[in-house]
């Protein structure tokens, strides 16, 4: 079973942009086909994420950390009219924030959840 999360903040940006979480998921699919837009190392990934009723060109951009084909985590999104990329502090600490949130166990991971920090992500 593959894992889908998303960072408590991420989830309220989401809501804000009215993104769906079936976004999310069909993004997760095309990344576990090959389809990933840039690695930006640390087990940290930008995907492009289509805005609903649009395209990917004028979407969304959303970073997130992946063991492919086990646990993705949404940690991160902006519009992309709104900045081009993020800084290098940002991605250093998304990096880390990724890495943490990878290698939870699974005990640390249901807490995570019940306490709300992380969120699971349903597709339709």
């Amino acid at each position: 079973m593959t894992g889908i999360l998303k960072r408590k903040d991420f989830a309220r940006w989401q809501v804000g942009e009215k993104l769906s979480d079936t976004a999310l998921c069909i993004a997760v699919q095309e990344m576990e086909n090959g389809l990933i837009d840039a690695d930006l190392g640390g087990v940290l990934y930008k995907k492009r994420v289509a805005r609903p009723g649009g395209g990917k060109r004028g979407g969304y951009r959303t970073l997130l950390s992946a063991r492919l084909g086990n646990r993705y985590v949404f940690l991160h999104g902006f519009p992309k009219s709104d900045k081009a990329n993020i800084t290098q502090d940002e991605k250093k600490a998304l990096q880390f924030a990724g890495k943490v949130f990878l290698e939870l166990s699974a005990d640390a991971l249901s807490k995570a959840l019940l306490s709300g920090v992380l969120l699971e992500v349903h597709g339709e």
